[in-house]
């Protein structure tokens, strides 16, 4: 919805990103689950049990465990190129991913949840970290994309069309609609807000990667389940994809782009923000001195862009340590944001 540019009333968007984040490894799992059942049929409902537990419970604990521990390590390690934090944080994911699946839970949840965890700290080079990995996203897009496309072969489509369409319609319009309902009548949600949640379905790669699990797995008849997951994963992009724009107007989800909401994420990223700029002076009673930005709990929109030391001024970074008689033009969002300011830095 980000690259359609669709703004949504109700906190609509980040409930959409929840879910869309927490589906795969939930989905990874069950899919683990189904094909062992198949290949070992006396598998046993406890050791089914057993392993969905600990697949939830030890990768979500991991996943913020590493969260926390990861947002340490990059801050604390100083790199020369800024180009090298998102090669660290790349590789900190791969660790992550290792030790919570040896160690018997889910990867995916893991690295979610550590992703999610860093995102809402103050973390290094975060800005550039963050375009980064809008780039390797796109990338990886493409590439799985591209292979996905290699295995599939056309000719085999028609056949499999009639029970795909069924399939495909009844998850749309049944399925989706049902689940979405009973999950959130426990909660105060709009009937158009789950009419929405309802729509914004399968759309996406994810279903046809886990059905190659069965083409692996080697399991009957799985050339033709890949062959219908690819058909409806496709029918879900064609139908769903295409008018979520529409339906968000028709069920009144939508903001006008004038009243559009920014995330954390629009600002961070945002080249010409609209703030107040002012210049702090500091003095030998600032009880910031011989702090690094990085440690300073600044509101989360306030940027320290230049900083005047001895006669010469510097972009600073998160391991900037600030000294007596620094001159800091800082930039904040509004008034209230500077009079937090003003009182952490004794101004």
């Amino acid at each position: 919805m980000r690259s359609k540019n669709i703004a949504l009333k109700d906190n609509l968007r980040p409930t959409l990103e929840l879910e869309s984040g927490s589906n795969d490894p939930m989905a990874n799992v069950l899919t683990v689950v189904l094909i062992s059942l198949v290949n070992i049929p006396d598998k046993s409902y406890t050791e089914i049990l057993v392993f969905l537990l600990s697949q939830i419970i030890i990768g979500g604990a991991l996943g913020l465990l590493f969260g926390y521990i990861n947002t340490k390590i990059i801050n604390k390690i100083k790199l020369d190129f800024e180009g090298l934090y998102p090669i660290l944080i790349m590789a900190l994911m791969f660790l992550t991913y290792s030790v919570t699946d040896t160690s018997g839970g889910n990867g995916f949840l893991a690295v979610y949840l550590c992703a999610v965890y860093l995102g809402n700290q103050n973390i290094m080079r975060k800005k550039s970290i963050i375009k980064a990995f809008d780039g390797y996203a796109w990338l990886m897009q493409i590439i799985l994309f591209l292979t996905l496309g290699l295995l599939v072969f056309p000719s085999r489509i028609p056949p499999i069309m009639g029970v795909g369409l069924l399939i495909s319609a009844f998850l749309i319009f049944v399925a989706r609609p049902l689940a979405v309902f009973l999950s959130l009548s426990f909660f105060k949600v709009k009937v158009r807000n789950m009419l929405f949640i309802s729509w914004v379905g399968l759309r996406g790669a994810s279903p046809i990667v886990f059905a190659t699990y069965a083409l692996v797995a080697q399991i009957d008849k799985s050339d033709t389940i890949f062959n219908i997951v690819f058909f409806i994963s496709l029918t879900s992009v064609l139908l769903q994809g295409t008018t979520l724009s529409l339906v968000s107007k028709w069920l009144n989800v939508a903001l006008p782009q004038n009243q559009k909401v920014r995330t954390p994420v629009d600002i961070e990223l945002s080249e010409n923000v609209e703030s107040e700029l002012v210049e702090i002076h500091l003095d030998t009673q600032s009880p910031v001195i011989g702090k690094s930005l990085i440690d300073l709990k600044m509101p989360k929109n306030t940027l320290i862009v230049m900083v005047q030391r001895n006669g010469k001024y510097f972009s600073p970074n998160g391991a900037t340590v600030l000294e007596n008689g620094d001159r800091l033009m800082v930039m904040a969002q509004n008034e209230n944001e500077l009079d937090t300011i003003f009182k952490m830095f004794g101004v």
